[in-house]
């Protein structure tokens, strides 16, 4: 299981939500201590501020404990504005993200998912708070942690000779004479 399933927000055509995008670009804001140049709310004015690749990969940099993207394009060629999304996408696995977490470049760069595009923005926030000790803000949610436990030998004995309901024993519960809709005529 990744990030995507704690935030549901995996699948084709995630939903996108504009209070995801005001947490996204509250976070954002908060992260790299600026604000975003396009202040209107909603997808497309979003896409616009994100589509050069230039803010996430800034983002993955501050986020990480030592830069993960070493030189950001900053031309405003198509190829060179998508090379950057493209190394933000690497950078974010390098940082612990999966790839189900992960959107597309298309989905952000000709806006064809950017409720996906939301989706990795929550994963890196959740990475970065769960794994890289990030004591920023943070939206979406914590990754569980390890709770290990250790029981001594009587604990573990007693253990195996208890029988829950969940094994199977029913206490002579059975199905027998229940009737679930019209009984099915089988002819020979």
């Amino acid at each position: 299981t990744g990030v995507e399933s704690a935030n549901g927000s995996s699948g084709i055509n995630a939903e996108y939500g504009v209070d995801q995008e005001k947490q996204c670009r509250e976070w954002i804001e908060a992260v790299l201590g600026e604000s975003l140049p396009e202040q209107e709310i909603g997808k497309n004015h979003f896409q616009a501020n994100l589509r050069d690749g230039q803010i996430i990969c800034r983002l993955i940099n501050a986020l990480s404990p030592e830069p993960l993207i070493a030189k950001i394009n900053t031309q405003k060629a198509a190829f060179k504005q998508m090379e950057n999304i493209e190394k933000f996408l690497t950078a974010c696995k390098k940082f612990g993200l999966q790839d189900g977490d992960l959107f597309q470049t298309a989905d952000l760069y000709e806006a064809q998912n950017m409720g996906q595009v939301l989706g990795t923005l929550y994963a890196c926030s959740t990475v970065a708070t769960s794994k890289h000790g990030y004591q920023g803000m943070c939206i979406g949610t914590k990754l569980a942690e390890e709770n290990s436990r250790d029981f001594d030998e009587a604990t573990l004995n007693a253990g195996k000779h208890v029988l829950g309901g969940q094994m199977g024993f029913t206490e002579g519960d059975s199905q027998s004479g229940m009737n679930m809709g019209k009984t099915r005529k089988v002819c020979d």
